[in-house]
This record gives C-alpha cells, sequence and structure tokens, in this order.
C-alpha cells in the first residue's frame, strides 16, 4: 500500500491533469476546466469560480494537497508506531475521494462527457472500494480490534 501511495503521490506532482477529472468543481474556488478535457471542452477557459463554503482551493491545489497527503500516507504505514492511525487515515481519505470519483462518473455519462471518459470513470470508481478495504484491513479494524 506504501508504494502504490508514493506512486500516486508522485504522479500528483508530475501529472496532474490525470486527476484533474476527479476533482469535483465544487471544490473549486478557480476552475479552468483542466479536468474537463476529455469531454472536449477548452482546457484555458475559465469557467465560473465556485463560491461554497468547500471551495477553498483551486483544482490544482486540491490536485497537489491530496498528492501530499498520499506521501504523508505512504511514509506513516512504514513506520510501526504510526501505522495504525495512518492506516485509518488512508482508509478516511479513499472514502473521501469517492465522492470525486463519483461527480467524474456524472460527469462523463452527461450530454458533454465522452465514450472515452465514461469507459475510465466506469472503471476508476470501483477500484476505489478494493483500495478502502486495504487500507481498513491495515488498521486493524476487525471487531474486537
Amino acid at each position: 500500500m506504501s508504494a502504490l501511495l508514493l506512486v500516486s503521490a508522485r504522479k500528483h506532482f508530475r501529472q496532474p491533469k490525470f486527476f484533474a477529472p476527479v476533482v469535483p468543481d465544487y471544490l473549486c474556488r478557480e476552475d479552468y476546466a483542466v479536468g474537463h478535457a476529455e469531454a472536449g471542452q477548452d482546457k484555458t477557459k475559465p469557467t465560473a469560480p465556485h463560491n461554497g463554503a468547500l471551495a477553498v482551493m483551486s483544482r490544482e491545489e486540491w490536485i497537489a494537497v491530496s498528492g501530499l497527503l498520499e506521501a504523508v500516507a505512504a511514509v506513516g504505514l512504514l513506520i510501526p508506531a504510526t501505522r495504525r492511525a495512518a492506516a485509518r487515515g488512508t482508509t478516511l481519505m479513499f472514502t473521501a475521494f469517492l465522492a470525486g470519483h463519483v461527480d467524474a462518473l456524472r460527469r462523463a455519462y452527461s450530454p458533454t462527457g465522452s465514450v472515452s471518459a465514461r469507459r475510465i470513470h466506469t472503471l476508476r470508481l470501483p477500484l476505489q472500494i478494493p483500495l478502502i478495504l486495504w487500507a481498513w484491513s491495515l488498521a486493524g479494524a476487525k471487531r474486537g480490534a
């Protein structure tokens, strides 16, 4: 799990556009539509900024923060004294990521979605479940544990 998280964290910084579609618009203070390139929208044209209570960072900042969280979780899983807390945090992180995957799937199946986006996000969403269960198992989160 730690190796997977480190690889993913690195990808957040090297290929942030890969993660852009799974950052929900309602979380983004500014949205430059980079996450919607697969829907055929103009990547350079900003959409209307979101002013909701959750729109505290830009899409790029959310991607960087989530990459940083994955790196911290990866290191935490390697240290015996922090393994249980890191595994619980990783479980919560993967569970929170479900919202982005559901939103990406919703957009993929919208009128502006593409066949490619539908295929990608139909596969990406269910992959979260084994990740959540794996992280949960690392926390020793069994009955009576």
